[in-house]
């Protein structure tokens, strides 16, 4: 008995210390990644690419971060159908694009935008948004403010099924909500 209580105790030990250290991910979670990796990813396995253009203080994005972005069925079907990114629209590290570089642009003291969120946000920015794009890269639509899971992944299936190039929003809404076209 008491080997098998010490085999038990450090397989736990192994999972936790794999797990602080950040190799063992959430199955449950969305599986984040930059902006580069994810376009790099869709090229070679296109897939639409979702973006959370965030900053370190709003508050929505934070509520967004405990509520929607972990309740499962959103988590799971981001992880199947897109290539999920965050994005600090503040960040200064550099990011390539299109044979393009973009920085951090300061502002004011302190206080500056990225160009690639700038971009992405066609200079409309609102914090959080969240930016859609195509199996080649080209926006589908960007999506401004907080959004309850129960309405967010209704929007997630409308681009993720590609329901948007054939069914307006308010009929798949609606058919949706009934449970038509529900899935999770």
């Amino acid at each position: 008995m008491k080997k098998w209580i010490i085999v038990v105790a450090l397989l736990v030990s192994g999972v936790v210390s794999k797990a602080q250290d950040g190799r063992v991910a959430d199955a449950g979670a969305i599986q984040w990644m930059g902006f580069e990796e994810a376009v790099a990813a869709s090229e070679k396995q296109p897939k639409k690419i979702f973006i959370d253009v965030y900053t370190e203080w709003c508050g929505w994005c934070k509520k967004m971060d405990k509520t929607t972005f972990v309740d499962p069925a959103v988590a799971k079907y981001m992880n199947e159908n897109y290539y999920p990114v965050k994005f600090d629209a503040e960040s200064s590290e550099p990011v390539h694009y299109k044979g393009v570089e973009f920085v951090k642009v300061m502002q004011a003291p302190g206080k500056g935008v990225h160009q690639l969120a700038a971009a992405l946000l066609q200079n409309k920015l609102s914090y959080p948004s969240y930016v859609l794009l195509d199996e080649e890269q080209k926006l589908l639509q960007v999506i401004p403010g907080y959004q309850e899971a129960k309405m967010f992944l209704p929007i997630l299936h409308f681009f993720g099924d590609d329901a948007y190039k054939t069914t307006p929003w308010a009929d798949y809404y609606e058919s949706f909500s009934q449970g038509d076209a529900k899935k999770e």
